[in-house]
């Protein structure tokens, strides 16, 4: 059991070591993706709690913090200077797509809230 803990350990740090060389761009957007699932994670826990009365409501929220997140993560595949496959396309277009996703994604769930 301790050669398993001890291997754990090692995967831990060199994921730390490897994680301080990313870029701070990168890391504010994992923050980002961080906090809308961590959104979404309250929000179910909210609905588990009290109850799903206006059910849309709640989906719309729901589908908004995982949409968000996705296309952050898209985003972060975009910017990321590691990824040959993005490397013609300019941080500014691959915010500009981000921006006008979300628009997209956000008037829908206004949309589907009635």
């Amino acid at each position: 059991m301790a050669k398993g803990t001890n291997d754990a350990h090692l995967l831990i740090q060199s994921l730390r070591k490897a994680y301080t060389a990313t870029p701070t761009s990168l890391k504010i957007i994992d923050l980002y993706v961080v906090y809308a699932v961590a959104t979404a994670l309250i929000q179910v826990a909210y609905m588990a709690i009290v109850g799903s009365f206006p059910f849309n409501s709640f989906l719309s929220g729901v589908l908004s913090c995982v949409g968000t997140a996705v296309l952050a993560v898209c985003l972060r595949i975009q910017v990321n200077k590691d990824n040959k496959e993005f490397k013609d396309l300019p941080p500014e277009r691959a915010f500009a797509d981000f921006v006008l996703c979300n628009l997209v994604l956000h008037l829908v769930i206004m949309n589907f809230l009635g």
